[in-house]
C-alpha cells in the first residue's frame, strides 16, 4: 500500500504565514499562540516539505531594530542550513499595517507609494541572499469601495510604474528572481484591481520587461469568483507565465477560505495535480492555507500534513486514470486527439480554404450534429480514479 510520505523531490513549500497563522479573523480574537520561524522551519522539514516562504513581517516584526533584524535573519538561515529547507519565494506584507489601508503601489497618497516601493525592496534584497527565485506580488489592498475613490486608469499607471522600477532594481542588482501577480477579485478591498488571471496577463503585457514577470494564481481566489482553476493555471502554462501558484481548498461562492489543499472542491483538486503532473509545470507546489482557529498545534501540523498527502493521493489517481486503456480509448472516442490538430492545413491560405467545398457546401452539418462526444463516460472514469473505484 503506498504510504503518500512526501520527500523534498516533491518540491512542497508553505507559507510562513500558513502554519504560523493564529486563527485570529474579522470576528474574533488569536485562537493560538504565535509561532516562531524557526520552529516553523524545523516542524515542516519533519513533515517532508521542501521549502518555506514567507512575508517580511512574519520573519521580522515591523519595526524591528536594525541589530534585532539582523540576529532574526541568522537564526532563521542556521535553521535553514541545518534542515536542508530552502526558501523558494519571498513577499512583502502591503496589507496589514493601517498606513496600507487606500493601497500600497496604487494609494492616493504618493509618499505611501513611496514608503511602499522602499519596503518592497528592502525585502527583495533579502529574498536574494536567502536564495529565493520568485517574489510574489499580491496587492490585496489595491482597489476600492466606491467608484468616485480611485481613478482605475491612474491606479494602473502608478501600479505599472511600481513593476517597472521593481525590475530595474532587480536587474541593476544582478538578482535571478521573477515576480510572480498574485490575481484576486476581491477580500479585503470591495474590488482589487488585477482580479483574475487574465487580467495579470493582459497588464503583463504593457510591462517594460514582461519576461521578468508571470502570475501566481491561488485556487480560492479563482475558485470565490466562481472561476475554473485548472483552466486559469492551463492559460497561465500556454501563456508561459505559470512561474508558481497557491494551492488550498474552497468551497464555491464566499468568501476566501484558504482550506486544506483536495478539501473543498475535490474534483477540481484532481483535475489540478492532473494538469501539474501532465503538463510538464516544474514550479513549487506551494501552499497558502490556513489552518482552521478550532485547531491547535498538533492540528495545525496534521493539517499541513494533509495538504502534501493529499496531494500525493491525487497524483497517483491522476496518474492511473491517464494510464488505463480504457481512458485512452474513451478520450480518443471524445476525439481529443483531433483538438491536437491544426485546424488549417500547412500553408493554408483563407481562399484555398474557401475552395475546399469539403469545409462547408458538402459539408454534413446535420451528420455532425448528430455525433455523440462520449464526455459522460469519460467523467465517469476520471470519477472512478478519484474515488478508487
Amino acid at each position: 500500500m503506498t504510504s503518500y510520505e512526501p520527500t523534498p523531490e516533491d518540491r512542497f513549500s508553505f507559507g510562513l504565514w500558513t502554519v504560523g497563522w493564529q486563527g485570529r479573523d474579522p470576528f474574533g480574537e488569536a485562537t493560538r499562540a504565535p509561532l516562531d520561524p524557526v520552529e516553523a522551519v524545523h516542524r515542516l522539514a519533519g513533515l517532508g516539505a521542501w521549502g518555506i516562504t514567507f512575508h517580511d513581517d512574519d520573519l521580522i516584526p515591523h519595526g524591528t531594530a536594525q541589530a534585532e533584524r539582523e540576529a532574526h535573519i541568522k537564526r532563521f538561515r542556521q535553521a535553514l542550513e541545518t534542515t536542508g529547507l530552502v526558501v523558494p519565494m519571498a513577499t512583502t506584507n502591503l496589507f496589514a499595517h493601517p498606513v496600507f489601508k487606500d493601497g500600497a503601489f496604487t494609494a492616493n497618497d504618493r509618499d505611501v507609494r513611496r514608503y511602499a516601493l522602499r519596503k518592497t525592496m528592502r525585502n527583495i534584497d533579502l529574498a536574494a541572499e536567502l536564495g529565493a527565485r520568485t517574489y510574489v506580488a499580491w496587492g490585496g489592498r489595491e482597489g476600492a469601495e466606491s467608484g468616485a475613490a480611485k481613478d482605475v486608469r491612474a491606479a494602473l499607471d502608478r501600479m505599472k510604474e511600481a513593476f517597472d522600477l521593481l525590475a530595474e532594481y532587480v536587474t541593476g542588482q544582478g538578482y535571478d528572481l521573477r515576480f510572480a501577480i498574485e490575481p484576486k477579485p476581491n477580500e479585503p478591498r470591495g474590488d482589487i484591481l488585477l482580479p483574475t488571471v487574465g487580467h495579470a496577463l493582459a497588464f503583463i503585457d504593457r510591462l517594460e520587461r514582461p519576461e521578468l514577470f508571470g502570475v501566481n494564481p491561488e485556487v480560492g481566489h479563482e475558485q470565490m469568483a466562481g472561476l475554473n482553476y485548472p483552466h486559469g493555471i492551463a492559460q497561465a502554462m500556454w501563456a508561459g507565465k505559470l512561474i508558481h501558484l497557491d494551492l488550498n481548498g474552497q468551497s464555491g461562492i464566499k468568501y476566501d477560505q484558504d482550506l486544506r489543499f483536495g478539501a473543498g472542491d475535490l474534483r477540481a483538486a484532481f483535475w489540478t495535480v492532473d494538469l501539474l503532473e501532465s503538463g510538464g509545470y516544474e514550479g513549487p507546489r506551494h501552499f497558502d492555507f490556513k489552518p482552521p482557529r478550532t485547531e491547535d498545534y498538533d492540528g495545525v501540523w496534521a493539517s499541513a500534513a494533509g495538504c502534501m498527502r493529499n496531494y500525493l493521493i491525487l497524483r497517483e489517481r491522476a496518474a492511473a486514470f491517464r494510464a488505463d486503456p480504457a481512458v485512452r480509448q474513451a478520450l480518443r472516442d471524445a476525439r481529443l486527439d483531433q483538438l491536437v490538430q491544426p485546424t488549417l492545413a500547412p500553408g493554408e491560405t483563407p481562399q484555398r480554404l474557401l475552395e475546399d467545398r469539403s469545409a462547408f457546401e458538402e459539408f454534413d452539418v446535420d451528420a455532425a450534429a448528430a455525433r455523440g462526444m462520449a464526455f459522460e463516460r469519460l467523467d465517469q472514469l476520471a470519477m472512478d480514479h478519484l474515488l478508487g473505484a
